[in-house]
């Protein structure tokens, strides 16, 4: 069961217009923060993100199922039956036995899913996935929407990178 403030936290993304994406962000924020702060453990970076994803659309984020090509049939059936329980806006509440034991299967996976490496690599290699023009149009909306401080700020950001980088 999400957090209510990271509920609210997402109401406020829908509410300022963005995107479902951001808004499920919140969601895989606060499970990274779980499997860091020891409630449970992830098997991959990847999985940990999964479970933020389906908690999001549980939650009512309009964020639509994963294209054919990017994921098997399973998980695109999962995700559309999590987006209608979303829709639905009764919270049902999760048999408790399945509950029980997806936490303790959880509980025997390690935290290193949630470290800043293996995040790193998972951004990544989503990233490597995308075509370069795909990623350039991703990187000139986000200056877009970032203000003149925000710019700023990661500039200074990325030239501290570099400079760390070339030492």
């Amino acid at each position: 069961m999400p957090d209510t403030r990271t509920i609210a936290r997402a109401k406020r993304d829908r509410a300022e217009g963005k995107s479902a994406s951001t808004q499920a962000g919140e969601f895989v924020h606060e499970e990274i923060e779980h499997i860091r702060k020891g409630k449970h453990g992830a098997r991959s970076a990847r999985q940990a993100i999964a479970i933020g994803l389906s908690e999001a659309r549980r939650a009512g984020v309009k964020l639509p199922a994963p294209k054919p090509e990017s994921a098997s049939a399973e998980t695109r059936r999962q995700a559309t039956r999590d987006l209608a329980r979303g829709k639905s806006g009764k919270a049902a509440k999760p048999a408790a036995a399945r509950s029980r034991a997806s936490r303790r299967a959880l509980q025997h996976e390690g935290d290193a899913a949630a470290s800043p490496t293996a995040l790193s690599r998972q951004a990544k290699r989503a990233a490597a996935t995308r075509s370069p023009s795909s990623r350039h149009a991703a990187a000139e909306k986000a200056v877009r929407t970032k203000a003149t401080a925000g710019r700023k700020a990661a500039a200074k950001k990325a030239a501290r990178t570099r400079a760390r980088e070339k030492s």
